[in-house]
Parts: C-alpha cells; structure tokens; sequence
C-alpha cells in the first residue's frame, strides 16, 4: 500500500475510534463469529462424510453433530450484522440443513459446506492466516507440551492420557481426515477448543504458537517431504496455488490435490508444512505477482484509466518484482539492471500518454525479462560459489562506502589529538549495527518490509547522508591549507568539538552505517533463502577481513599524511560519495514512486556510483557538485588571501 493510502487508512481508523465515522457492517463483525462459523462449516463439509453413506446413517453420534452443527451455522449467520449477503447466506445455510436432514450424498453437503464457507469470508472478511511464517521448531515444543499427552507423541492419537476418552482424540496421521482439514480449521479448534469432546481450549496460548503447533500437528500425516520439495522447486502450478500464507493455511490438501493430484498435493503439504518460510522467501513465484499488476495496468490503460495504469504498473515494480530484487542482483545484476529500466519505461509511457499499441510492446518486452528472471531465480541456478561471491561483493560493497567516512571521522579525531570524542564516532557505527540487527528481527517475526518503505527509507536516508556530507566536504576542504589547520585549531577546536558537535559525529557515524546495513540486511536474506548458510558465511566472513585490512591500512598512512594533503584527499572523497548518494537517493525516491522518471536515452547506468539514465538523479547530482565547486572556490579564496595577507 502506498504511504499516502496508508496515511488516509490510518485517518479513518482514528476517526472512527473517536466516533467520527460510522463503522460498516464488516466493520462492526466480531472475527471470532464469523471464524467460529467457518470452523463449523469445515468440520461439516470434513466429518460429514463419518456419519452418512448411500442415503443411510453410518453414526448416530457423528449425524446428530452434523445435524446441531448446521443449525448453529444458519443461526450464527442470521445473528451476524446486516449486510447485502446476508440473505443469501442464511439461504445456503438453509440448504445445508436441509441436505443434512435428507442425509444427502457426503460429496454434495462438503461441496455446499465449503461454498458457505467461501461466501461468508467474502461477505464477512476475516483473517485466516499469520503474520509470519509458522515456526517449526515452536510447534514441536508446543506440542510436545500441550498435546501429546492424549494425541501422542507421533500424533496416532494414542497418548498416555488418551483412554477412556469418548470420542477418541483425533489421530493426525490419519491421511484420508488430514487431506481434508486446512491449517486454519486446526488453528480454530487449538484456540476454542471442540465441544462435545475433551478437547479444550487452548486460547491461553500466543496466536504464534497455535499456529506453530497446527502446522506441525497437521504434518503428521504428510512425511515425504523431499518429494515436496522438488514440487514446490519444479512445479509452476505449485507456487501458483500456494502464493502465499493466506492460500498455505486456507487450502486443505484435498483441495490443493484438484489442481496438482493427489500424490503432489500431499508432498507439497509435507514440505510447506514442515518448512512454511519457504513460502516467504524470494522465488520466482513472487513473478506472479508482478505479471499479474503488469496485465492489470495495461488492461487499465486499453480502458483509458491512465491513473489506474499508473499505480498498478508502480505496483508491479514494488510489490511483485521489488521483494527479489536482492537475489537477482546477487545472481545476474545486468538482468536486474535491464527489468528496472524496462519497468520504469513502462511506466514512463503511461504517464507520457504514448499510444496503446507501444505501451503493449514494452509491456511485452518487461514480460520476456521476467522468464530471464525467472531462469536465474531458478533453485537449480544457485550454486555455493555463486552465494560466495554474491555475499562477499555485497559486503565489501555496502560496507566500503560507510568505512570510509568513518576512518576519515577517525583520522580527523586523532590529527586533532581529541581522543576523548573518539567513543562518540565508535558508538554511533556500533549503534547502527544494533539498529540493524533490531531491523532485521522486526522484519523476520513481525512485519515485512514492504519494496515501498524500502526505497523510501534508502532514498531519504542517502539524500540527507548527501546534504550532510556536503557540508562535510566543503569544511574539509577549508582546512586542507596548513595556516587554516593551525588557525582552527588555535581558535575554535574547543568549541567545534563541544559535546554538541560530538553528538552530531554520533548521528553521522549512524546514519551512513545503518543505511549500509538496511541495505545489506535485504540482500542477505535474499541470499539465505536460495543459498547455502556456510557459503554466506565465508563471502561475508573474508569481506569483513578486506574491510578490516583497509581500514587498517587507511588510518596507518592517515597518521603520517601531512596535515593538509590528508584534508584535501578525505574532502575529495566525501565530496565523491556525497554526489553518489544524491543520486542514489533520487534513483531510490523514483522507484517509491514519490519522484518523476524523465528519461535520458543513451545514458549511462551504473547504480554503484548513483548514476541512473534519467534526468533527476542526474540534476540532484549537478546540483550537489555545483554546491561543493562553491565552497571549494570560496576556501581557495580563503587561502590566497591568507598567503598574500600583510605580515607573512
């Protein structure tokens, strides 16, 4: 979602918590109603099946649950807040009941249950899936803790705990039951427990770890999970039906067996079940999503909607193409170099009005970059020597650019024999990497951050790290002449280095770290998620001794530079790297969509150093660099001035 969107979302939420808006009936739904009535509709459309064949009844237990189950649905529908389908609803429900009453064949009342199902979600949304990835590891405990006492420890349902239970627990390696109960349906009855059996509410529980146990106790019945694996790595249709958490906790496998068969279906459950972070992670999946606002655009733009066009292509680039950015770079950055311009092409024809016709042509070119990509992308392209050099260049990359205005931070300090603000220069590198592992929890367990707030938060970082290296760079230079030096030392040192100016190295020393860390921390879950951990960690680990050797070599020959040529080679370099972050700042806004695209044909692009084919980079740059020659003119006027002053 756009900010500007969830600026307004935000405004109405306020408004209508001070009582200033009128919530809707949706609104007003208390998502444990409707939830409840989705969980009882699955139990039907489940265990319906236990209760009747041909027309008679096979359990007077399990047909009289059938039987009260479907009256409460039809009265838990009728009890929920008005809406247009609300008449329908209760209909179907009537339907239900009356199917039930007929003992009417199992297909047809699953079918009816589940089309309930479907419409009431769609008449009542509610949440059926986490904010993250279900973890493993958590459900193991959970469930060893809480369950397996009555469901056993292999989840056959025969516990120590379990005799004399009536009914019976459930047992979960049970495959015909488990093929047709979703995750959701097992997150529902952990959290309000199953009236009429011992099972209890476990509601007490963090809603991670209901989650965590569902998919672990819904995996006892799916165990070939190398076969899943392969499905999920080789099968397009795979990731087509499971894109994402929502359909993975939704879908029950008898389901997913519709579209995959029912051999691949329950292969692909034992691997997601057992690995969920396989659905959050860069793959060519998540081309699907680009694909599909790329068609959604251009449909919109045959329409005449040019603003529509507009979003849905920005979508495109950050949400379906943005999140795998990081591994294709790592892959084939010239390939991510050519979607981006094409992309941004595509929306630049939009915006310019060109004719249908051409704007379908680009459309069509981006769509043969996204099967490159694709390839690329491919699990089978990764290889340990690849996730080597991809980690070992994105170190040694986001790394130099901040360990250079740190040793120059570093050197100045000591050349100024100020030891004693030294603690500020290493608390703020040191912070921003606290910072950055903070970033990199938040992102993994809480939220996800989205392709919109990270270029915003490139772009905006980079452009004031610009302004102020400016700054920095035309100060340097002021005290690159020797008289200037001792001038500056004599007369305002004290003053420069009071505690205010050592709080804002502080806030330097932060702000260029953690921009390189936030970029690095993408990249590097990218690189996890397809590539070997000990590759990553090797390229990262022998870019950390390069960083390290440079560093040391820096502030050695820093000690013994004369004064004044080591202020004009660090303001020369700062002044370097604040013109590439100005344009890596403009380049990051234009990709947010909160800057305009004028493209410049036939212009160099080369990212690294901040230069994009396109006008506004370009100027911010012209603009930093006009400022710099300003200030270095106006100090190599200083300078003459003093070597031509009386008294010399």
């Amino acid at each position: 979602m756009p900010p500007a969107r969830r600026f307004l979302s935000l405004l109405i939420a306020l408004a209508a918590i001070c009582g200033l808006v009128v919530p809707t009936a949706q609104a007003r739904t208390d998502a444990g109603e409707v939830q409840t009535i989705w969980r009882l509709l699955d139990y039907v459309a489940v265990d319906y099946g236990g209760a009747v064949s041909n027309g008679a009844v096979t359990s007077t237990v399990e047909y009289a649950e059938m039987t009260e189950f479907s009256a409460t649905v039809r009265k838990g529908i009728e009890a929920l807040p008005v809406s247009p389908a609300r008449a329908r609803l209760v209909s179907e429900a009537g339907q239900l009941q009356t199917a039930i009453a007929s003992k009417a064949d199992p297909g047809k009342v699953a079918g009816q249950a589940r089309g309930l199902a479907a419409d009431l979600l769609a008449a009542y949304p509610v949440p059926l899936a986490p904010r993250n990835a279900p973890d493993p590891r958590r459900g193991a405990q959970v469930y060893l803790e809480n369950c397996a006492s009555c469901h056993g420890a292999r989840g056959d349902g025969n516990g120590p705990q379990a005799k004399g239970l009536d009914p019976a627990p459930i047992d979960f390696t049970d495959a015909g039951r488990a093929r047709k109960r979703s995750l959701f349906a097992l997150y529902q009855v952990i959290g309000q427990g199953l009236e009429g059996t011992s099972m209890p509410s476990f509601a007490h529980l963090p809603s991670d770890d209901r989650w965590a146990v569902a998919a672990y106790a819904g995996g006892f019945a799916f165990r070939d999970v190398a076969a899943g694996r392969r499905v999920w790595n080789q099968t397009p249709a795979a990731r087509e039906l499971v894109p994402d958490l929502q359909a993975f906790t939704s879908l029950s496998p008898e389901v997913l067996g519709r579209g995959l068969g029912s051999e691949q279906a329950d292969a692909l459950t034992a691997y997601l079940r057992s690995d969920p972070q396989a659905l959050t992670t860069a793959s060519p999946a998540t081309l699907a999503v680009a694909r599909d606002k790329l068609a959604q655009s251009l449909a919109a733009y045959r329409k005449g909607n040019r603003s529509e066009a507009e979003r849905l292509a920005l979508s495109a680039y950050l949400d379906g193409f943005e999140p795998i950015e990081p591994i294709l770079t790592t892959r084939d950055s010239a390939l991510m170099a050519q979607i981006e311009s094409a992309m941004s092409d595509y929306r630049v024809s939009i915006a310019r009005g060109v004719p249908v016709d051409a704007v379908a042509g680009k459309a069509a070119a981006v769509e043969t970059l996204f099967a490159d990509a694709e390839a690329a992308l491919s699990p089978d392209a990764a290889s340990d020597a690849s996730t080597f050099v991809g980690a070992l260049t994105i170190l040694l990359r986001e790394g130099l650019e901040a360990l250079l205005i740190i040793v120059a931070m570093i050197a100045f300090l000591r050349k100024a024999e100020r030891p004693e603000v030294l603690p500020y220069v290493h608390g703020g590198w040191i912070a921003a990497l606290a910072a950055g592992g903070a970033t990199w929890a938040v992102a993994t367990y809480a939220i996800s951050i989205s392709g919109a707030n990270r270029e915003l938060t490139e772009g905006f970082g980079s452009l004031f790290a610009a302004v102020v290296l400016v700054w920095v760079g035309i100060w340097m230079h002021g005290k690159s002449h020797a008289e200037s030096w001792q001038r500056y030392i004599r007369e305002a040192m004290g003053k420069a280095l009071s505690r205010r100016s050592a709080w804002f190295l502080f806030g330097l020393a932060f702000l260029v770290v953690y921009r390189e860390v936030f970029e690095t921390i993408l990249f590097f879950a990218a690189l996890a998620a397809q590539g070997s951990r000990s590759a990553i960690a090797a390229g990262a680990g022998t870019a950390v001794v390069i960083l390290a050797a440079i560093a040391w070599v820096m502030l050695r020959y820093s000690r013994v530079l004369p004064i004044g040529r080591f202020f004009a080679y660090s303001s020369s370099l700062i002044a370097i790297l604040a013109v590439v972050l100005a344009g890596k700042g403009a380049g990051a806004l234009q990709e947010a969509g909160l800057l305009g695209i004028t493209p410049l044909a036939h212009f160099p692009r080369f990212p690294a150093m901040g230069i994009f084919p396109s006008l506004e980079p370009l100027l911010l740059q012209l603009l930093a660099l006009a400022i710099l020659w300003i200030g270095y003119r106006y100090n190599s006027r200083q300078h003459r001035r003093i070597e031509t002053a009386p008294g010399r």
